[in-house]
């Protein structure tokens, strides 16, 4: 007999999730107790839906590692009685958020597919439901009673991707999100065909799931003509723990002695730097050029092609397990979930 798979959906908040009080035009939380009802096209899958709601639900611009730990915890609790999940999150940060619970969750087996919409559900032209639908489709779907996905993905638009190396490009296009350095794993068309090469394998390892998140992080973002101060003012924050270091094309930066200096500084101090390039896609190569050179020489540590939503999360996550300075660099530039590509 065949077991038919059972499905959570974890709605946090965003746009998805509102709908239109016609009578006043104001936008009200969707119930999603009722999900079937509302969209009757869901009992066409072969699957069985339960949700959860956050009691306070979370807009995208407030979202927090506080809020992924909750996440965390849900799926925890119910990950043995599941067969997949289903989380709806605000766009706005749902790149920085799904990457982060695919670090904060190691030996997954199972398929987290993160969703929302540009739209409210209840608007008329709404990409909601389409990407609300496939995604349900996504995490059901099994092949010799085993799950086809075992990480944690990303469905929007008609592609799912990896989590880890997306990124949102459009505040208003339905195509909103890209993973600029790694193809889909599937794409949604008359058929739902899956990227076979490119998916992660099932393991034999038990779940671990990790919940301590370093707090005390920046993101340095260069510029032509950034000031000293600007960037002492920021390296010398109190209690500061690890750095993401924009930088130009493949890993390139001022040559000025007191930019040098200052990150030497930093790195004196034990706090990691990573670099990351500030462009949509390709990757970092310290020593290319000589303007990444002296980078390279102090301990700068390369983000090769990671995105910076990846790089902040991975980075939060190696500090909070308690890695230590030393081996920070041997650890970033390993691709831990899939996060990179060399």
């Amino acid at each position: 007999m065949i077991k038919i798979p059972n499905i959570l959906l974890i709605y946090t908040g965003g746009t998805i999730g509102m709908v239109k009080d016609y009578k006043t035009n104001a936008l009200k939380a969707f119930d999603f107790d009722q999900i079937k009802e509302k969209i009757p096209e869901l009992n066409l899958l072969d699957c069985n839906i339960k949700t959860i709601s956050f009691s306070k639900l979370i807009d995208s611009s407030n979202m927090s590692p506080k809020y992924w730990i909750k996440i965390v915890d849900i799926i925890e609790e119910n990950y043995e009685e599941v067969d997949g999940f289903v989380i709806l999150s605000g766009t706005d940060t749902m790149s920085y958020t799904s990457s982060a619970i695919s670090f904060m969750l190691e030996n997954l087996n199972k398929p987290i597919i993160f969703t929302g919409s540009q739209l409210p559900i209840g608007d008329l032209r709404t990409d909601a439901k389409e990407n609300l639908i496939t995604a349900f489709e996504i995490a059901a779907r099994q092949e010799n009673g085993t799950p086809i996905i075992n990480e944690v993905c990303l469905y929007f638009e008609y592609k799912l991707y990896r989590a880890n190396r997306t990124t949102k490009i459009s505040s208003e296009q339905f195509e909103a999100f890209q993973s600029p350095n790694f193809p889909p794993l599937a794409e949604s068309g008359v058929h739902l065909n899956f990227n076979d090469a490119y998916l992660r394998k099932e393991n034999n390892k038990g779940l671990i799931v990790r919940k301590k998140i370093e707090d005390n992080v920046v993101i340095l973002k260069l510029f032509p003509g950034i000031k000293e101060q600007v960037v002492k003012s920021i390296l010398n924050i109190p209690n500061l723990n690890g750095v993401i270091l924009e930088t130009y094309g493949s890993g390139n930066a001022p040559t000025n002695i007191w930019f040098i200096d200052l990150l030497k500084e930093t790195i004196d101090k034990k706090i990691p730097i990573i670099n990351v390039t500030q462009c949509l896609s390709g990757s970092v190569n310290m020593g290319y050029y000589e303007t990444s050179s002296e980078l390279q020489s102090i301990g700068v540590i390369s983000g090769k092609d990671i995105t910076t939503e990846s790089a902040i999360a991975k980075l939060r996550y190696l500090l909070g397990v308690g890695i230590l300075f030393e081996d920070i660099k041997e650890l970033f530039e390993k691709s831990l979930r899939g996060e990179l590509s060399y």
